[in-house]
């Protein structure tokens, strides 16, 4: 993709790729907040699978401790200096079914409250004037400072279900600015590639 900033993979293990700008931009239906190219990436078991769903998912909220990427490390996916660094957020219920309907109805108030009730708990990462958010993340389970400089491969948090989430999963995107209000979407790849929704990759 031209013009892209390719990155490594922030994981390891394997994950369920969704909302994948390689299937449609704007990725995420819309423009807001610079995601146009923004992908979403969701950790599952073999067979990428998720938690099980049981009878009680369709009508009732779960515990995001029950799914199985809850918890597991986010890596740094660029060699950048870290700008930002939240993890107030708490770890909010996920939604599935019925619930996942009323939570949805609940989105544009989410919306006017801006980018951190958006993004949850994150992480942002500049490197040469281009920024890589990755949101989300666990309450309390950052590992980075700002001012502090990583590269790939470096733990930077852990996979939550903070912000505007469903089910614990990373949100990945890169901007011109660190202020998402005002940014431009950058295209992003991974190995100069860009996997499609539905894709499982294993790291």
């Amino acid at each position: 993709m031209d013009g892209a900033l390719d990155l490594a993979y922030p994981f390891a293990g394997r994950w369920l790729v969704q909302n994948s700008p390689a299937d449609r931009v704007p990725s995420h239906g819309t423009t807001l907040l610079a995601t146009s190219y923004a992908i979403d990436f969701v950790p599952v078991e073999a067979g990428a699978r998720t938690a099980p769903i049981r009878p009680s998912s369709l009508v009732r909220p779960e515990a995001p401790e029950r799914f199985p990427g809850f918890g597991r490390p986010i890596l740094s996916p660029v060699d950048g200096v870290v700008i930002a660094a939240r993890d107030a957020e708490p770890d909010h219920p996920a939604f599935r079914g019925i619930p996942s309907i009323a939570y949805a109805l609940t989105q544009r108030r989410r919306i006017a409250a801006g980018w951190v009730a958006l993004a949850g708990n994150h992480v942002l990462i500049e490197r040469d004037g281009i920024v890589v958010a990755l949101c989300h993340l666990r309450q309390g389970g950052v590992d980075v400072r700002v001012g502090q400089r990583v590269v790939p491969g470096d733990a930077i948090g852990r996979c939550g279900n903070s912000g505007n989430s469903t089910e614990p999963h990373l949100h990945l995107q890169a901007m011109d600015s660190r202020e998402p209000e005002g940014a431009r979407a950058v295209p992003i790849t991974f190995g100069d590639a860009l996997p499609r929704g539905g894709d499982v990759v294993e790291v």
